[in-house]
């Protein structure tokens, strides 16, 4: 029973609790309910005060911009305003000037309309006057005619052959000093220059043969080279394309042929072949092709070199296995690459001392003669060939044309082109460069007296200084001395169209008078 009771008296007092605590709560949410009202409206009184001030703020932004604006637009009225008066003005002083011109014209015109009436009357006046003096130059003609014995026609032919004469002699009087005040310092600034760049260069002289000589230990070497009934030698001259002479002159054999390539082969060949000790028909052929591209090596190399000693890059390789290959070609026994590489530098010098473009120069030099170096089979000469291969090769138009222009054949369209052409005759005639072949010398000695004595008035000629220099004698009663000239001038250009040298070759015409008289 006490339980129940307290029971009971529990649950009263949780009840009476439970609803305390919500009476409490109740009047808490209705106080917090009014708090968050009287927040809001006080918000609501904020952003109402802040909207109406921002509205005020752009308000006067706006009567601010466009008071600015309106100000800015009279200023540029303004400004307009007074720039179209000032054109008005302008045009007005144009106009002024317009009429003042019209005014000038008006008035020449009047003026070339009484020049034109008094010119119109002269030129009756002329035509008048030029019927009369016809009438009187024909009566004229007609009475010289009779007196002298000719018609108009010959006594025309005999003037104009008297002037032509005179004036020839003129010519060549003038050209005579004009030659000579030229030569006064054009000469002796070419020699200068020439001199100052010959003296810069200094060159190896190559001699050209047509045999190489092979030194032997011993003369039982020859037997083991000819080898049994001939196989071995037969083999060499096979593989090399070279003639082997073996004769009696001791511990010595010589090669014989006029390729130097295959030439130079064979002689190395030989010397490994004695060193090895090895030496029949098999070893020979083994031996022949790897001293062949060995030499093939060696004339990349030679290109390689001479391009780097003269400055050249970004040349095809095969150009420059072109020039490399010049290394063993001979031209009146100067060696090809030592006479292209001399010629380079010697454009390069003259070309620095004029002030022309000296990379193309010597980028031209160095390929000059290259057709040397091409394979045989054409009847194109070596220039024409040179810059073909230039061509094909991707080289400048400027480096193509000066190599072909290089012996005349074609027409220089660049001043280096000139440069060239000097430079490779100086390299060519300079003392000791080239030796001829007896024959040929012979011959253009020979030429150069059988021209110089098929001119009229020639005594007697003599080629001198190896056919450097042709010196002419003439009679005195034939040639006087401005006609010296003229034949000095006659039998160079003779010379130049109907002969080919090296260099150049001096004309000197000799004319004396001698009086002599016996004393009885």
């Amino acid at each position: 029973m006490d339980i129940w009771v307290t029971i009971v008296l529990g649950l009263a007092m949780g009840l009476v609790g439970l609803g305390i605590g919500w009476v409490l709560e109740r009047q808490r949410q209705t106080r917090l309910k009014q708090q968050a009202e009287d927040e809001a409206r006080r918000i609501v009184r904020e952003a109402e005060r802040e909207i109406e001030t921002r509205r005020k703020e752009a308000d006067l932004e706006i009567k601010g911009k466009t008071l600015q604006a309106r100000t800015e637009f009279e200023q540029e009225t303004r400004a307009r305003r007074e720039e179209l008066q000032g054109l008005e003005k302008r045009l007005n002083q144009r106009e002024e000037i317009l009429d003042r011109k019209l005014e000038v014209l008006d008035r020449r015109e009047r003026e070339v309309a009484g020049r034109e009436q008094e010119l119109r009357t002269r030129e009756a006046t002329v035509v008048q006057q030029e019927g009369h003096w016809r009438h009187l130059v024909e009566e004229a003609k007609r009475t010289l005619e009779q007196v002298a014995g000719l018609t108009s026609e010959e006594a025309k032919a005999q003037l104009m052959q008297a002037l032509e004469d005179e004036a020839k002699l003129h010519a060549v009087g003038r050209i005579k000093r004009i030659e000579d005040e030229a030569n006064e310092t054009a000469e002796e600034r070419a020699k200068q220059i020439i001199g100052r760049v010959i003296c810069r260069i200094a060159s190896e002289y190559v001699a050209e043969a047509a045999v190489s000589v092979v030194d032997l230990p011993s003369d039982d070497m020859k037997g083991r080279i000819i080898g049994r009934e001939g196989r071995n030698i037969r083999a060499l001259e096979k593989a090399t394309g070279i003639d082997i002479i073996v004769d009696d002159t001791p511990e010595t054999i010589i090669l014989s042929g006029f390729d130097s390539v295959r030439r130079e082969i064979a002689r190395v060949a030989i010397q490994r072949l004695i060193q090895d000790g090895r030496i029949h028909p098999t070893r020979i052929e083994e031996m022949v092709e790897k001293v062949t591209k060995e030499v093939e090596k060696d004339i990349r190399e030679a290109g390689e070199q001479a391009c780097f000693e003269l400055g050249i890059t970004g040349l095809h390789p095969e150009l420059v296995r072109m020039v490399g290959r010049l290394k063993y070609r001979y031209s009146y026994s100067q060696n090809q690459l030592a006479h292209t590489k001399e010629v380079a530098t010697l454009a390069g010098l003259l070309a620095a001392e004029l002030g022309l473009d000296v990379k193309v120069l010597k980028r031209a030099a160095l390929l000059h003669d290259i057709g040397k170096a091409a394979d045989q089979g054409t009847e194109t000469s070596h220039a024409l060939l040179s810059a073909e291969l230039a061509k094909k090769y991707n080289e400048d138009a400027r480096v193509v044309n000066i190599i072909a222009a290089h012996h005349e054949e074609v027409a220089p369209q660049y001043p280096e082109a000139v440069i060239l052409q000097a430079a490779d005759g100086l390299s060519a005639a300079r003392p000791g460069a080239r030796r001829e072949i007896m024959e040929t010398y012979v011959k253009r000695l020979a030429k150069l007296e059988e021209i110089a004595t098929s001119f009229k008035g020639v005594e007697k000629c003599f080629a001198i200084q190896a056919g450097r220099e042709i010196r002419v004698v003439v009679e005195s009663e034939q040639i006087n001395d401005q006609a010296a000239y003229v034949l000095a001038r006659d039998i160079a250009k003779r010379i130049e169209d109907e002969m080919e040298y090296p260099g150049q070759i001096k004309v000197t015409v000799i004319r004396e008078t001698r009086a002599v008289e016996y004393a009885r």
